[in-house]
């Protein structure tokens, strides 16, 4: 039996190469339909792997609450919000919380300038516990302090690429920039945090939570962002209970109304992350599918003709002894080897494609093949190449040798 096996693998290859384009030709499908599962995979792979240690980074007990409100409303004009009494509210009467700080986004214009150099950046204003709920801190100078908020300061901590862009000193403390048409004196660089999903964390500047209320002016309503860090002994599920009794009790939201706040950790981050990458390659995947099917077809019509070009072949063959399995064995084996080096040259294409389209983009994370998708790849090829490679073999192995000898 293993003779045969070897003989039938070693009659497939031959047969193969005698016809090296026509292979390739009748695989392209199969090329196709893999390599662009793999190219999916390996850049979302490599995205999720990345992100997966950005989250991780920012630790598993910390959370950020921050206003909702769902698209139908916000078409009605309908806006929810976070307000400075939520906060005041969850400082005074939440539990198991170690640190706790509101941001608030610039909302007119996030231009710096210094001298004739000008940037736009991410603002916001903060606290001093911001350091602790983000685990952000300075390399040069000091952080934002209690006093600044008091007194309402015009100071600011700045990114690394804030830094570079408006090509300030290696060591900016003590300098001015200008932010919303006011002077800002730099008191601290913040440690260099990297970037995550393409998108940079050193383009940050912090300025006092205060000083930013003023500089929005006279708003009716201010919508905050609120983060906060867990202390050692509190339970992230409890705490998150707790938080949401308070703030809809607070909203006066009844018990048939939905949350219009949003509080989320790294993890739930995570999952959500997770859950849209895995959706993505599942209907990548089953369209791709359309492709390997295409090829299977490919490979049948192919291996049909093959089957009526060597039908004298298969005759001298059963004259001289050659039972129904072992002509069935070799055409099957000729199927399948033809799907699986299709599988193998969509696997290297795949991958080549990912790592290029990682490459090409700025700061976008490697490319990864995981092996759970070269065992998917490699076995969906295999079952393509012996699901319509049988029907093929069957016919050749169920021809009459007399007839068979006969064929012109």
């Amino acid at each position: 039996m293993l003779f045969a096996l070897f003989e039938s693998s070693r009659s497939a290859l031959a047969s193969i190469f005698a016809h090296r384009l026509r292979s390739f030709l009748t695989t392209l499908g199969i090329i196709i339909g893999v390599a662009s599962v793999i190219a999916v995979v390996s850049v979302t792979q490599g995205m999720s792997a990345f992100i997966g240690d950005t989250f991780a980074s920012l630790g598993t007990n910390s959370l950020t609450i921050q206003s909702y409100t769902p698209f139908e409303d916000q078409m009605k004009g309908i806006r929810s919000r976070l307000t400075p009494e939520d906060l005041e509210l969850i400082e005074r009467r939440a539990e198991g919380i170690a640190s706790i700080t509101p941001i608030l986004y610039a909302n007119r214009s996030s231009q710096i300038k210094y001298g004739s150099q000008t940037a736009f950046s991410q603002i916001m204003g903060t606290t001093y516990a911001y350091q602790d709920v983000a685990q952000s801190y300075t390399q040069l100078g000091r952080f934002l302090a209690q006093p600044d908020n008091l007194t309402r300061r015009r100071i600011a901590v700045i990114g690394e690429d804030v830094r570079e862009n408006l090509s300030l000193p290696e060591n900016p403390v003590n300098e001015y920039v200008e932010i919303g048409g006011e002077w800002f004196k730099i008191v601290g660089l913040l440690d260099s945090m990297g970037d995550a999903m393409g998108m940079s964390r050193d383009d940050i500047v912090l300025v006092p939570y205060t000083t930013m209320v003023s500089l929005q002016g006279n708003q009716a309503r201010t919508d905050i962002q609120i983060q906060l860090s867990l202390s050692d002994s509190a339970e992230l599920e409890e705490v998150t209970t707790q938080l949401t009794t308070l703030l809809r009790n607070a909203h006066n939201l009844s018990s048939d109304e939905d949350d219009d706040f949003r509080i989320q950790t790294a993890e739930q981050l995570m999952e959500e992350f997770n859950q849209i990458i895995g959706m993505v390659t599942v209907v990548i995947g089953g369209i791709v599918g359309i492709s390997l099917l295409v090829g299977g077809i490919g490979i049948m019509n192919i291996m049909l003709v093959s089957v009526t070009e060597r039908t004298r072949e298969i005759g001298i063959c059963k004259a001289i002894g050659a039972k129904r399995h072992h002509i069935l064995m070799q055409f099957l084996i000729e199927a399948l080897l033809l799907s699986l080096l299709g599988g193998l040259i969509g696997l290297a294409t795949g991958f080549g494609l990912g790592t290029l389209i990682a490459n090409t983009i700025p700061g976008f994370p490697s490319a990864t093949i995981p092996l759970w998708s070269i065992a998917l790849a490699l076995g969906f090829s295999g079952f393509v190449g012996v699901l319509f490679g049988i029907l093929p073999a069957a016919k050749a192995a169920n021809l009459d040798p007399i007839d068979a000898l006969r064929y012109e």
